[in-house]
């Protein structure tokens, strides 16, 4: 990890996810009187006085619970306690301790890592309840009282916090892929994430719906440094019902904005949708790089024109995107999951790839030639020459005599050029068209 990684921990319902977004300041944790709510781990990078770290929420636990859910949720916090460097374990101070509290404990003394006790929902530092004198005996130290919903004492808390945490050890450098999964619901995006990373990071279930928050999940591969970032399956608004998928929607849409390369997960059996044409779209308006994967392929039958047929309806309803590439895969069998790596680094290549202004306007010079600026409303365009000014997305300022006169048919004339001989499959091309003073 780049920086050091600090979980927070507990049962359901002691303020968890609030003291989370208290901390990173965002609204990213579910904050909703529910038990089990968070049901994936929560990683945000966050800072303290200078010292950044990764919090990690994790799923309210419960141990002896024989629930699906919270069963799931204590291999989520077993996993989460293998990767961080310090734990916050949360008590809710109006209910004191419990015999789930203590059963918690006796997991996290287990861990062999640092634990800092915190009480949270302390409404008053004056007099301190007798939960926090109970909650020494569990072997912690005196805790830290706060109240994470007004803010108080998380100052205290965070001084400790970075008194206890390592230094970072490596910053999250320019070459790290950032990859999103995005979907609709049940379309196999968990299982997919779980596949490549060997183990059950993201809690898979039947039940539509499991992954409400995004998930970041960061690994190397073959010298690679990677961030997943899986998200919860976006519905049509029409259907988000609970305030709970709200969020999550609305998270998903960050997770895109932070997200590089954008792997849109499409059901083989259901085909593309409308609602999928809109979530890519969104990744299309944010400039991101754009993926298509074709999941549940093992379940088609085929023949020797199946894939072509599948091309074909995929061109059709993303011809707004048809610079990106697709891939037929299944996270079932985990056919061609190789070939989607190699494509998420030949994506991430093309993402990043600088053209020299010289050999730029070779190209542009000789497509002038060939299909000279049509006159508009009387005027003739000049096309003075072309650069490139940034990258993810490759980015080109075309300098001309009068931008007012550029018909967009022509800024696509350019693109074509510039893909036709430069590649940039899978990467959206960002055209900007100035006037020469510009320069």
């Amino acid at each position: 990890m780049a920086y050091p990684m600090v979980g927070i921990v507990g049962r359901p319902n002691v303020g968890k996810s609030t003291l989370f977004n208290k901390i990173t300041g965002q609204r990213i944790s579910i904050v909703e009187d529910k038990p089990g709510v968070t049901r994936d781990r929560i990683y945000y990078e966050t800072e303290w006085l200078g010292r950044k770290f990764i919090l990690v929420d994790t799923g309210g636990l419960e141990p002896d619970s024989e629930d699906e859910f919270f069963s799931k949720i204590r291999m989520q916090v077993e996993a989460a306690l293998k990767t961080v460097d310090l734990i916050l374990f949360v008590i809710d101070a109006k209910d004191g301790l419990s015999p789930v509290d203590e059963d918690i404990a006796n997991m996290l003394r287990k861990s062999h890592k640092k634990v800092i006790l915190v009480l949270n929902k302390v409404d008053s530092f004056k007099e301190m309840p007798i939960s926090y004198y109970d909650s020494m005996r569990l072997g912690f130290g005196e805790p830290i009282a706060i109240s994470a919903s007004n803010g108080l004492g998380i100052g205290e808390l965070l001084d400790e916090v970075i008194k206890n945490i390592p230094e970072h050890i490596d910053d999250y450098d320019e070459e790290t892929i950032k990859i999103c999964f995005i979907g609709k619901p049940n379309v196999g995006k968990s299982s997919l994430v779980n596949k490549i990373l060997g183990e059950e990071r993201a809690i898979v279930s039947d039940i539509p719906g499991t992954t409400r928050d995004a998930l970041d999940t960061y690994f190397e591969k073959d010298n690679k440094k990677y961030v997943i970032i899986d998200t919860a399956g976006m519905r049509k608004k029409g259907r988000i019902e609970d305030k709970i998928e709200r969020y999550s929607v609305l998270r998903a849409l960050s997770a895109i904005d932070r997200s590089d390369i954008c792997i849109l997960v499409i059901d083989a059996t259901e085909g593309p949708t409308e609602q999928d044409t809109k979530i890519a779209g969104y990744a299309f308006e944010q400039n991101k790089a754009i993926i298509i994967a074709v999941n549940k392929w093992d379940l088609i039958e085929k023949d020797n024109n199946t894939v072509n047929e599948y091309l074909k309806l995929i061109k059709e309803k993303f011809s707004f995107m048809s610079f990106a590439s697709t891939i037929f895969i299944s996270a079932k069998t985990g056919q061609r999951l190789n070939k989607l790596f190699e494509e998420i680094n030949s994506v991430w290549e093309e993402y990043n790839k600088r053209i020299s202004t010289g050999l730029l306007n070779n190209v542009i010079s000789e497509a002038l030639l060939i299909n000279p600026p049509p006159a508009e409303k009387g005027r003739l365009l000049k096309i003075y020459y072309v650069t490139q000014f940034g990258i993810k997305p490759p980015s080109f300022a075309v300098f001309v005599n009068d931008p007012e006169i550029m018909h967009f048919s022509y800024v696509r004339f350019l693109e074509n050029t510039i893909r036709d001989n430069f590649g940039f499959q899978g990467v959206p091309l960002k055209i900007e068209v100035r006037k020469k003073s510009e320069m």
